[in-house]
């Protein structure tokens, strides 16, 4: 059996654990575009601002490919996907022949047209390693940094330049800060952290001309700037599947075993939607332990036996200078707030059902307790929701249903 596996971060890795713990020995085959084997993309902001080093952001060591059969081709992109012939074409003219192979090839920055954005020379984005060590050599203590995007990656990129450079500005067109993963009040929280850091924010706008080294805003405010980071979202990457013939929506679509539609082809991560449990509907759901998941169960079924994936959540977790913040489900229903100066906790109730929530501060402590009340679909007259929305605890629950929730992943 010869598997191959198009992509390196976790979904891959995901899948290698599945197919390997079904069949130990036949050979597996990474591709990957970049110069690197695995790493944690979420680090590259503590890398910039030297609170990690590269070494330690591998996700395995050279000998956990040498000892598993795995070759690593970096620096090597799959330009074509034969499923009638299981052959890939390689940009470099070669062919690489599979029995089962994992599409896992993430997705892009999406850089819409902006004009004048051609006369801007120090202009980057901030997804991978290599982009990391191309900003890192073009700021310095004197560079004003201009970022545009105020969601997850446009922030890390904030918080991996804000000791490294003179200031940092941000623009977005969204009226808040991580718009597609807070709501309103949370978003406010987390602008004023960052705003007393030092951070600058434009929201709302957004830029509609640039210069060499200046921006004018469609506010006619001029913003200048030595360094630009678009961060203004990401796409998935269908194109090879597309072209294949294989299935996709906004993501190539897979079911519940990570199947594509063209046999003996599998996807995960990123560059995939699965239906999303508190929504009933497909989704693109592109957080780590989702792709884990995702990958492990193609790997599984590639090796020949059966698993499925039926509960994907959507969730976040994220950290800013040192702050914490877990979100999960929909935010749909009945909101419930218990906030201080040190948490903020809201939850999001439905036809007695926990659909999502929003933690930050110390009440992102055992939060994997409402995550598998979310993924569960725990009936909230069934516990002791009063207790246990205040204080997490399995004591809340009764002790067949703590036994069942000790049993299942969370």
């Amino acid at each position: 059996m010869e598997y191959v596996i198009i992509g390196n971060s976790y979904a891959a890795l995901g899948c290698i654990n599945g197919i390997r713990s079904v069949d130990k020995t036949s050979h597996i085959t990474m591709i990957t575009k970049e110069h690197y084997p695995s790493y944690a993309r979420p680090v590259i902001s503590y890398v910039l601002c030297g609170k990690a080093k590269e070494e330690n952001i591998y996700l395995r060591p050279q000998e956990f490919y040498e000892e598993n059969n795995i070759t690593v081709l970096t620096d090597s992109e799959v330009v074509q996907i034969n499923p009638e012939a299981h052959l890939l074409k390689l940009s470099n003219g070669n062919d690489v022949s599979y029995d089962k192979l994992l599409i896992a090839t993430g997705s892009s920055p999406f850089i819409p047209p902006m004009k004048g954005l051609e006369n801007v020379k120090d202009k980057f984005s901030f997804m991978t390693l290599d982009d990391m060590k191309s900003v890192e050599k073009a700021v310095n203590k004197k560079k004003n940094v201009l970022i545009i995007g105020a969601g997850l990656i446009g922030l890390k990129a904030a918080e991996g330049l804000l000791e490294r450079v003179k200031s940092i500005t941000v623009v977005d067109l969204a009226p808040r800060v991580l718009p597609s993963i807070l709501d309103e009040e949370a978003s406010k929280i987390v602008q004023k952290e960052l705003e007393d850091k030092g951070i600058k924010f434009h929201l709302g706008c957004s830029a509609s001309e640039f210069k060499e080294n200046s921006a004018i805003l469609t506010t006619n405010e001029e913003i200048s700037f030595d360094v630009l980071i678009l961060a203004v979202g990401v796409r998935p990457n269908i194109k090879l599947a597309k072209d294949a013939g294989i299935e996709c929506g906004r993501g190539i679509i897979v079911d519940d075993m990570s199947r594509t539609s063209s046999p003996d082809i599998y996807a995960a991560g990123d560059v995939c939607e699965q239906k999303e449990l508190t929504l009933k509907e497909n989704r693109i759901i592109a957080i780590i332990p989702n792709a884990t998941l995702q990958g492990e169960t193609a790997g599984v079924n590639m090796a020949g036996e059966e698993k499925h994936f039926t509960n994907p959540v959507a969730m976040n977790a994220i950290g800013f200078f040192g702050s914490h913040i877990i979100t999960a489900g929909t935010y749909t229903g009945e909101a419930e707030v218990i906030s201080d100066e040190s948490f903020y906790k809201k939850f999001f109730i439905k036809d007695d059902k926990l659909k999502g929530f929003i933690l930050m501060g110390r009440a992102v402590d055992r939060a994997g307790i409402y995550t598998a009340v979310v993924r569960n679909e725990t009936s909230l007259s069934s516990i002791d929701w009063n207790t246990l929305k205040e204080k997490p605890s399995l004591a809340a629950f009764a002790l067949k249903e703590r036994k069942s929730m000790l049993a299942k992943e969370v």
